[in-house]
């Protein structure tokens, strides 16, 4: 590996994609540029050789902004403490903490010396956090007293009145926050007495570690049934990261504001390690997502990109409509992702925070078993093509769609999205089970993941995400797709944002179903207005037949990643219609 190719960011622009014959939905991604073979620890380096005082993090809640060297120095006397509490190859660390400067030093730490970095959502509750800790086998685990401005309470009181039989493996416990004298080590100490570990008994062990090892694990969903723990490598991780600051065209100029969490691989990935791989600077606003944070760090850290969900975006669009004075001249690109970008919101993005070049990426609508991207449009493309699709296909990387039989159909015709290539994760932590089911070689003996989603390829290699599988409304045995009808309710201008889901219907089976989220600055219209609204673009089955306002400053339920909980919303959903139908027979 060379320090030239840190930079080289046209390689994977050359021959984007190999069309597959007789017109058939089967993407090849180019392959000409080198998969780079590096760790974390080694990426690390590379770029402290390449540019020691380039600034790399900031945080600006924490006054906290550290060069490459700096955070290399850091991450030092981290991995310190990390052998000094007993971490060898293999054992995993978990976090529980918002986006803190800790998190970032851990992480590559962990790497130096050949621990897996297990990181958990901020919204665990305390049996779902012992639950994830008890399945990934956590030896330490570090913990932030609280999260924001709430506190984890009875978080630390599951840790501390834990049994033996309960966390068997859970050797560590460190708090990432100043607490009561006592109550368990905190980070400080935690990294003084790792300056008993000598330079030479460290360097040694980071010498030992290889770019296919297994370093990061994310759960992929809930914990209270069977867990799945993607298992991610350096390899998986640090190519993935690269090629989407490729497709950003980011360099070491460069300065990215990221409020998505660092647990998910919005934040580690597409945030942290897409600049790193670039030498550039990246900036996480708040703790946790705070829309002023946002606008502030955007405007004084001179930001040139932006990453969010909607969502995000949705609330700081809003609360620029009050506040003229932000300037935005720096900003050029970013990444939206985790949902469709309503129309309105995408030209909002363009003329009011001046992201010309901003772009979509997609796994899985972020899936975290691809590390997490596959697609993933360029700056340069056609605006209707980053509105409309996730982009094209990555280098080293395959992707088909395929009917119920899994034969491959033909372009412009959907089905179920699979993908292959460098970036697929090594299986679920201990539960071979579910990794054969979502993980199957084909005659060829090539290993494909099953995403979940629908989708359909054009003639020019974009793919646009027509829905999940399980999302699906079908109505009378025709298959209604959620996406297309938010994308239109978006386009409201009473609505800030909507939710589609399938609600029982006795006659049809199912029907759909609106939940939307008021813009308050507008009247709210009529259920009748919006199903003409819908129907102007829409066919008439299509239509919400049952419509819910969110109540006013009320948000979608979500993940800690900022995905709408869409089956929190049916139940909801059935229970008012079950309400209405009760009180309709008194």
């Amino acid at each position: 590996m060379t320090d030239q190719l840190l930079h080289d960011t046209t390689s994977s622009r050359q021959n984007e994609e190999v069309a597959s014959p007789c017109d058939q939905s089967l993407l090849v991604g180019e392959s000409a540029s080198q998969l780079w073979d590096l760790t974390l620890t080694q990426l690390l380096q590379k770029q402290v050789n390449l540019n020691p005082s380039r600034k790399c993090v900031v945080f600006p809640e924490y006054d906290y902004r550290v060069s490459y060297e700096e955070l290399y120095q850091k991450t030092l006397e981290t991995a310190k403490g990390l052998k000094k509490i007993g971490i060898r190859n293999g054992d995993r660390v978990g976090i529980l903490a918002g986006n803190i400067p800790a998190y970032v030093e851990l992480f590559f730490a962990v790497s130096h010396v050949g621990g897996i970095f297990v990181v958990f959502n901020t919204t665990y509750t305390p049996m779902e956090l012992q639950f994830a800790l008890k399945h990934s086998g956590c030896k330490a685990l570090f913990v932030a007293t609280s999260i924001g401005k709430t506190p984890t309470t009875k978080i630390m009181d599951m840790l501390k009145s834990r049994g033996g039989n309960e966390l068997p493996e859970l050797e560590s416990i460190v708090c990432l926050k100043p607490i009561a004298e006592g109550s368990c080590l905190d980070y400080d100490q935690f990294q003084k007495a790792g300056k008993a570990i000598s330079d030479t008994e460290l360097f040694s062990t980071m010498e030992l570690q290889s770019a296919g090892q297994v370093c990061n694990l994310q759960f992929t969903s809930g914990t209270t049934g069977t867990p799945k723990a993607a298992m991610l490598t350096h390899s998986n991780i640090i190519n993935n990261g690269r090629f989407v600051g490729d497709r950003m065209r980011l360099d070491s100029s460069d300065t990215i504001c990221c409020p998505p969490p660092l647990f998910h691989c919005f934040g580690l990935v597409l945030g942290l390690l897409a600049v790193v791989t670039h030498g550039g600077c990246v900036v996480f606003p708040s703790e946790t997502f705070q829309a002023s944070s946002v606008l502030k760090a955007v405007s004084e850290e001179r930001c040139t990109g932006l990453h969010g969900v909607p969502a995000m975006f949705s609330a700081q669009l809003e609360l620029l409509k009050g506040d003229s004075t932000v300037d935005f001249s720096s900003l050029r690109t970013g990444i939206a992702a985790g949902s469709s970008v309503p129309r309105k919101m995408m030209a909002d993005l363009r003329e009011k925070l001046n992201m010309k070049e901003i772009t979509s990426t997609y796994g899985k609508l972020w899936m975290t078993e691809t590390s997490p991207g596959s697609f993933m449009s360029y700056t340069h493309d056609p605006v209707e093509k980053r509105l409309s699709t996730v982009g094209k296909i990555l280098p080293h990387t395959k992707a088909k769609i395929v009917n119920g039989n899994g034969d491959i159909v033909p372009v412009g015709t959907r089905g179920e999205l699979l993908v292959s290539g460098f970036q697929l994760q090594k299986g679920y932590w201990r539960n071979p089970k579910q990794t054969a089911e979502a993980m199957q070689r084909d005659a060829d003996g090539c290993l494909w993941m099953r995403t979940g989603d629908e989708a359909v390829f054009d003639n020019e290699g974009y793919c646009t995400i027509t829905g999940r599988i399980k999302d699906i409304i079908i109505r009378g045995g025709e298959n209604i797709f959620p996406l297309e009808i938010e994308e239109i309710l978006g386009q409201h201008k009473s609505i800030i944002q909507s939710s589609v889901v399938g609600l029982p219907d006795s006659k049809y089976g199912e029907v759909v179903a609106a939940f939307l989220q008021h813009r308050s600055t507008e009247p709210r219209p009529s259920a009748e207005v919006l199903r003409d609204f819908v129907r102007k673009t829409l066919g008439w089955h299509k239509a919400p037949v049952h419509i819910f306002w969110l109540e006013e400053g009320e948000d979608f339920p979500k993940t800690g990643s900022g995905k709408v909980q869409k089956h929190i919303l049916r139940e909801h959903g059935k229970k008012r219609l079950k309400r209405l139908a009760c009180t309709s027979r008194l």
